[in-house]
């Protein structure tokens, strides 16, 4: 279970990094802010990317809680640029885009299932060692050998 969770999580958050890579160029010309919409594509890319990679490579409780905050703040982006014209917030550019397409659909249904994932996975993996007064057994002294 453990395993295809952490799939499913990376395989959510590759969609996400792919999809943002692609569209970084064409959010050169988005106005306001003082972060370039292109660059703030591809830091979402990078930033989804790496975290697809830590997901695999570690199933910890703390892999999970970043997996989820990337994954579910891209979807909660997603769905508030699409419905809402925030217009541009300090430094991020006006970002409103009233049209689907199928990539944007890509990118939400990745992003959600990885979030999903997630927080499946967070609640369902074991967390770390128990502290040495929480052992069942005592350990015998080294001079009794």
């Amino acid at each position: 279970m453990g395993l295809i969770l952490r799939l499913i999580v990376a395989a959510g958050l590759a969609a996400d990094a792919i999809v943002h890579w692609k569209f970084a160029p064409e959010m050169a010309f988005v106005q306001g802010g003082s972060i370039d919409g292109d660059l703030l594509f591809r830091i979402q890319a990078a930033v989804a990317g790496v975290t697809a990679v830590v997901i695999l490579t570690y199933a910890t409780r703390w892999a999970y809680a970043v997996a989820f905050l990337v994954a579910a703040s891209a979807v909660g982006a997603l769905v508030l640029y699409y419905y809402v014209d925030m217009g541009a917030l300090g430094p991020l550019p006006d970002m409103h885009e009233p049209v689907w397409y199928t990539e944007k659909t890509i990118s939400l249904a990745g992003e959600g299932g990885a979030a999903l994932a997630a927080v499946v996975g967070f609640l369902t993996v074991k967390r770390g060692r128990r502290r040495q007064e929480d052992e069942v057994y005592e350990r015998e002294p080294a001079s009794r050998f």
